[in-house]
């Protein structure tokens, strides 16, 4: 089983810090968990939006999602890499990151190598909103996306990172202290395209205590 260290999350409910695992893999027993408790949980929170008759943009813009399908997609690709984070035996979520195929697009950094963040997603019963008030854990999304930055340490790109943010996560992304550079009009749907500078990477690291 690939581990890469102990890290902590924290309960929704009372706030008590709980040791977790961040693993450099994702490996078959997330995705098991992913098809077996991720799905439905899914389902759940979109049963609810359903019957309380929410706006379309209430619904989790992630649902869609299928790992099993980004998982198998990265394999016989050196520079694609997952990473999965475990608590209390199930997955808690999950990252794709491309350490070759993105460049800066900063205008202080244009062109420098940088970790680029594919997808990244939280188990559901962990979404902030009115699916599960409280969410079960917090802290795996910060966890996850200082990982990227501690990788791109390692790869020499000196804390580099980029990702499309869907409109949802948009306010996650400037509170970790990444760049909003606007919509993408290269990308797909026009997705906001965030990007952090070496010194804004380590301000987020330094950061302490996810919050």
């Amino acid at each position: 089983m690939s581990f890469l260290s102990t890290v902590f999350l924290k309960r929704g409910d009372s706030g008590e810090k709980v040791v977790a695992e961040l693993c450099d893999a994702i490996e078959p027993v997330d995705i098991i968990d992913w098809a077996t408790h991720w799905l439905p949980a899914r389902d759940q929170c979109l049963n609810i939006l359903q019957a309380a008759n929410a706006p379309p943009e209430a619904y989790p813009q992630s649902a869609h999602w299928n790992w099993m399908d980004k998982t198998r997609s990265m394999q016989g690709l050196l520079a694609l890499q997952g990473l999965s984070i475990r608590c209390e035996g199930r997955t808690q979520g999950l990252m794709r990151i491309d350490l070759a195929s993105e460049q800066c697009q900063l205008e202080s950094q244009r062109s420098q190598p940088m970790v680029y963040v594919d997808y990244i997603e939280i188990a559901p019963w962990n979404w902030i909103g009115p699916y599960f008030n409280p969410p079960r854990f917090r802290w795996a999304g910060q966890i996850l996306l200082r990982a990227a930055v501690e990788i791109s340490l390692d790869q020499a790109f000196k804390g580099r990172i980029g990702l499309h943010s869907l409109p949802q996560a948009s306010s996650f992304y400037r509170r970790c202290g990444l760049t909003d550079c606007g919509p993408d009009p290269n990308y797909p749907r026009n997705l906001p395209y965030f990007e952090a500078t070496p010194e804004q990477a380590m301000a987020f690291l330094n950061q302490g205590g996810s919050k």
